[in-house]
């Protein structure tokens, strides 16, 4: 195996990070704020770096469907739409009526709400109703660890050639190299290993937040 050459993130280097990195606007450090204070539950919104990665790799995809498995208060929902391109549309589907609202005021303040459509309900559900055909060009995962691989399987015979799946929290803090590893960790890991055995995508696993990987449909898949 060849040397590590990834950087351990002190506080003073992630500062240095959001510093080099194209900020959060208005309307992102206000949902950022409103769900800290929420309490424990905001640590499931993703940091800013990777809501501007998302919205950088959206505008490279170019989708005209995306789809979000979990959306929680809205942060990442939002960074893909401000990704799309004209006539884009992004389905975001989740159980929490709540959480949801907040990420419609976001929306709305964002003037974003025409490029989405929420739907409320089991997410394997809403991918079940979805055509069966190729028509997805970019989709992000971030819920219930324990449905990653059903949701992998929903989505993959649905996405275009060359489209993009992105799976968020594949390190769970680590705990995915631990032998002893149980619950949600084993849970991820297991995806990770229904993703390194795929031959329908190449994929790469980054060390980006809690873990981020990216796997392109292959053309002949």
């Amino acid at each position: 195996m060849a040397p590590s050459k990834t950087v351990a993130i002190t506080d003073d280097l992630y500062s240095y990070i959001l510093d080099h990195s194209t900020p959060p606007d208005e309307v992102q450090q206000d949902l950022i704020e409103q769900t800290h204070a929420l309490g424990r539950t905001a640590t499931m919104q993703i940091p800013p770096e990777q809501g501007t990665l998302l919205t950088l790799l959206t505008r490279l995809v170019a989708p005209r469907f995306a789809v979000e498995i979990g959306t929680f208060t809205g942060y990442s929902a939002l960074a893909i739409a401000r990704g799309l391109p004209d006539g884009g549309r992004l389905l975001c589907c989740d159980v929490s009526e709540e959480w949801t609202n907040v990420a419609r005021q976001a929306w709305l303040k964002a003037g974003v709400t025409d490029r989405i459509e929420l739907r409320i309900g089991p997410a394997l559900e809403t991918l079940d109703a979805l055509p069966s055909h190729p028509h997805i060009d970019l989709a992000f995962v971030d819920a219930n660890k324990d449905g990653y691989v059903a949701y992998w399987e929903a989505l993959i015979p649905r996405m275009r050639p060359g489209g993009l799946v992105l799976a968020d929290n594949v390190l769970y803090s680590g705990q995915v190299v631990d032998p002893a590893r149980s619950g949600a960790a084993a849970e991820i890991h297991r995806f990770n290993e229904h993703v390194r055995a795929d031959r329908r995508v190449e994929s790469v696993l980054l060390p980006v937040a809690d873990g981020l990987t990216l796997a392109r449909v292959r053309d002949e898949a």
